[in-house]
């Protein structure tokens, strides 16, 4: 089921055509990525996915074409720029969230689930940056939302609070929320989406899972490794899989197709080379962007 549907979708903002043409659907149950750099186009988007900004033309159906109120009440938004007073405590924001909806969640409950449970009567000035980023996640689910969007969730974390926070956004999807993830990181887009809309200058240029992605490149997979003593590079051309053979400062890459590690080292082995420092690698999403748009993202 389609829970999210845009077509044509148009916004400017002084002469200048911020979104232009985006459309796209959203399936029930699946996390939905808006991948670009910043300044794509992003966030004016899915503002006007959830009804916070009106576009200028296109259109945009949630949960089968919802009113606005009806909308509210099913959609949960964490926002980029949204920030909640310093002295404000966690209990406090979650109630305040709480008192919007006819049916809340369990504040308490939803506490446990984000593991706030300890810092209920902190200031929200006095959480980390993580833990603020998980009382952003509670907020948009107070509401008990079919839908959650969630805007740059990540930005500014540390490693650890990042990935921690991709694990709850997990948990989050697997109890039946369907997650749209607007993001710039790459490693974050490729770890948690199911789909992705690549947006650059306002317009989506391609859409597609993950690996549907970097596959559309046809970037050849590279094994690099430094070889125990010199050997003859027919052992490694004579594969199938092989369609290149380099050497650079006492390295070796090794280019081709397919699952190019297991003949390699097979072959390696039967002339009596050790591979040293061996390390393969992949096209990558960042990859796929590049060839794309012709651009790279900066994290």
């Amino acid at each position: 089921m389609k829970v999210i549907e845009v077509s044509d979708l148009r916004k400017e903002y002084r002469g200048r055509n911020v979104v232009d043409g985006v459309s796209f659907t959203v399936e029930e149950g699946e996390i939905f990525g808006v991948l670009g750099p910043n300044g794509a186009g992003k966030t004016t988007t899915v503002e006007c996915v959830a009804g916070l900004r009106v576009p200028d033309s296109g259109t945009v159906r949630v949960l089968g074409g919802l009113g606005p109120a009806e909308v509210r009440r099913n959609l949960g938004v964490q926002l980029q720029s949204s920030a909640l007073p310093a002295k404000i405590k966690v209990w406090e924001a979650l109630d305040l969230y709480a008192s919007f909806y006819p049916a809340p969640a369990d504040t308490g409950a939803l506490l446990e689930r984000v593991g706030l449970s300890a810092r209920r009567d902190a200031y929200y000035g006095r959480l980390s940056g993580g833990q603020q980023q998980r009382l952003s996640i509670a907020l948009a689910l107070v509401g008990r939302p079919r839908v959650a969007i969630l805007d740059e969730l990540t930005t500014g974390l540390d490693p650890q609070a990042r990935r921690d926070t991709w694990e709850l956004i997990e948990q989050v999807r697997a109890d039946g929320v369907t997650i749209v993830l607007v993001t710039h990181f790459m490693e974050e887009a490729e770890r948690l989406c199911d789909r992705l809309a690549l947006i650059d200058s306002g317009r989506v240029v391609a859409l597609d899972s993950p690996e549907g992605l970097v596959s559309r490149i046809g970037s050849p997979q590279r094994v690099r490794f430094r070889p125990s003593h010199p050997f003859d590079d027919a052992i490694l051309r004579a594969l199938p899989e092989v369609t290149g053979v380099r050497h650079e400062n006492g390295r070796v890459e090794v280019s081709g197709t397919g699952d190019l590690l297991p003949p390699v080292v097979s072959a390696l082995t039967a002339a009596g080379v050790i591979p040293a420092d061996l390390r393969i690698e992949q096209a990558t999403l960042d990859d796929a962007f590049l060839a794309l748009t012709g651009k790279k993202i900066s994290a």
